[in-house]
């Protein structure tokens, strides 16, 4: 005999007659709901023995001291560091993490789906890793659902939702300004893809750098690829191909610059004699190839620490989302061999 799924919040808000923001605001037992609505909710709580457990610790007073990482992210150095990272602050604070991979996102956000993988589960909080934190429909269903939730790399005023962030903007200009002032002139990027707020201040960074030391900005070096090694090699080609060709290339991410410098290689260019390769984030990668790779380090340990920290000190009643916490705003360069003046 199948097993009934458990009741979501959906068919309580039907039931009731009422949307899933207000089942939620009587789950959190918010004010902003009349006496009526909330006895026609709770009414249809008790009919259709609704277990509300994502909230079950709030509603109780309890804590069920797990705290939800949940990723869709195609860049492997990126998310191995941030789940370590995680990992180990959740368990010297005495968490625990439940990781959920929500990769099949990217073929349309199914919430019954994702519902059903969370009801089970009695989460603090939820994490979200780039770029699930840069997605509106999910933002909204998280929000109706009534679970804390960090945003990693993003932020979005109409959520109440926490967002711990690194200066994406300010890290890529001084990555830029230090290529110019190298030398380089002709400087190709690679962004990532250009809906992620993360990807489009990035490009600022490049593009105010390339303003304010006089350079005009050449769409032409401009291209767009997702973070992985795949699509760096092949924008890589791209950028390569041109009749004149750039000095250097700023990958807007590690991966990405791995595929550049594959790229290269395959040409027989020699780096960084004849061509210039920088990324950003400063993950296991930019360390494991050759030559190995200079790059902006992103605190990514940092930003999952102050991710759980965030979901650690405060209650379901309490939450409000916090303001925007800034990680670490100084930008460093790891200097390493990919990186040269132009000959």
């Amino acid at each position: 005999m199948n097993k009934r799924q458990p009741i979501t919040i959906k068919e309580v808000a039907e039931k009731a007659g009422v949307s899933q923001m207000t089942v939620s605001r009587v789950l959190n037992k918010q004010k902003l709901v009349k006496a009526s609505t909330r006895e026609r909710v709770e009414a249809a709580i008790a009919a259709l023995n609704y277990k509300p457990n994502l909230m079950a610790r709030g509603l109780a007073g309890g804590r069920s001291k797990l705290i939800g990482l949940a990723y869709y992210n195609p860049s492997p150095s990126y998310l191995s560091a941030l789940v370590v990272s995680a990992l180990k602050h959740c368990r010297d604070l005495g968490h625990h993490l439940v990781i959920e991979d929500l990769s099949d996102i990217e073929d349309g956000l199914d919430t019954t789906m994702i519902l059903k993988r969370l009801s089970s589960i009695q989460l603090d909080g939820l994490i979200l890793a780039p770029p699930l934190s840069g997605n509106t429909k999910l933002l909204e269903l998280m929000q109706d659902i009534g679970i804390p939730t960090v945003l990693l790399g993003s932020t979005d005023d109409r959520f109440k939702q926490s967002s711990v962030v690194f200066d994406d903007r300010a890290a890529a200009y001084t990555m830029t300004c230090h290529l110019i002032d190298l030398g380089h002139k002709k400087i190709g990027f690679i962004r990532g893809p250009h809906e992620l707020p993360w990807s489009r201040k990035r490009q600022e960074g490049y593009e105010q750098a390339l303003i304010d030391k006089g350079i005009q900005i050449d769409k032409k070096l401009i291209l767009e690829g997702d973070f992985t090694f795949r699509t760096g090699m092949h924008r890589g080609d791209d950028l390569l191909e041109l009749p004149d060709r750039p000095t250097a290339i700023f990958a807007s991410n590690d991966d990405m610059a791995a595929g550049v410098i594959a790229a290269a290689q395959r040409r027989s260019i020699q780096i960084p004699k004849e061509l210039s390769v920088v990324g950003f984030d400063d993950t296991a990668i930019a360390a494991a190839i050759w030559p190995r790779l200079t790059t902006v380090r992103q605190p990514i340990a940092e930003m999952a620490q102050a991710s759980v920290d965030i979901i650690s000190d405060v209650t379901a009643e309490s939450w409000n989302g916090e303001p925007v916490r800034l990680v670490n705003d100084s930008i460093h360069i790891v200097e390493r061999e990919s990186l040269a003046p132009p000959a």
